[in-house]
């Protein structure tokens, strides 16, 4: 019986090394990554074409609506000579929001206040679905900061609500920027039921980032804890 426990003991020892070790890669592999797939201002291309519309970095549009998003916002620029581009990116570097991201890439593309008069910078990460705005001084007679805001939390945000829907969210997005910088009256945010709430509906990075990792050592640490002494009761009952 001795030397079956003193087994057991080894067993039990060899697994939780096992498994620690298992839990311990799966938590170095999740940080290598996640700073790879991060976006920085500075690794954002210069806007070498100034009739680039659309930079989908995270890749959430399809090509026909990517089609008729800058040919609206073409039509826009050709007519007005006001000017929008949207960005989608799929993870910001850790400590930037996505409004500071806006702020550094609107004034990296734009650097004077000359170049940056006419413009308007819409960006989401998708990570969070969390969007920013930033437009230039002469555009704000046209498009208030209201409704600018208004165009990013509500426009954008809930038909992605509504099932992570990219393409409505930008089509909207733009039809509605274009009709306002235009000169016409603004259509609006969509409307949507009393019980549907666009804030506090995404998960925050961290909690995207750390909750899967945090189940898979939770559960083989009890593993770890379990099977040895599940082996070794099998064995006692075995023996007697």
């Amino acid at each position: 019986m001795q030397e079956l426990f003193h087994k057991m003991n080894c067993w039990r020892k060899y697994y939780t090394r096992l498994i620690l070790s298992v839990a311990f890669i799966l938590l170095v592999t999740q940080l290598i990554a996640a700073p790879a797939n991060a976006t920085g201002v500075y690794q954002m291309p210069s806007l070498a074409d100034s009739r680039t519309w659309v930079l989908d970095q995270a890749e959430v549009l399809s090509r026909i609506a990517e089609g008729q998003i800058n040919k609206t916002l073409d039509n826009l620029a050709k007519q007005t000579g006001n000017e929008v581009r949207f960005v989608t990116i799929h993870r910001l570097d850790y400590g930037e929001t996505v409004e500071s991201f806006t702020n550094q890439l609107f004034e990296k593309w734009f650097p004077t206040p000359e170049a940056q008069a006419n413009q308007t910078l819409l960006v989401i990460d998708t990570l969070t679905n969390q969007t920013g705005i930033r437009t230039g001084d002469r555009v704000k007679s046209v498009l208030s900061d209201e409704i600018a805001n208004s165009v990013a939390a509500e426009t954008v945000l809930v038909p992605l609500k509504d099932g992570d829907k990219y393409n409505q969210a930008f089509t909207d997005a733009s039809d509605r920027l274009a009709t306002v910088l235009s000169g016409k009256p603004d259509p609006g945010a969509p409307q949507v039921a009393d019980n549907i709430q666009v804030e506090g509906t995404f998960k925050k990075a961290e909690e995207t980032d750390t909750g899967n990792s945090t189940i898979w050592v939770v559960g083989l640490l009890i593993a770890a804890t379990i099977i040895p002494m599940a082996t070794y009761y099998w064995y006692q009952s075995m023996g007697s």
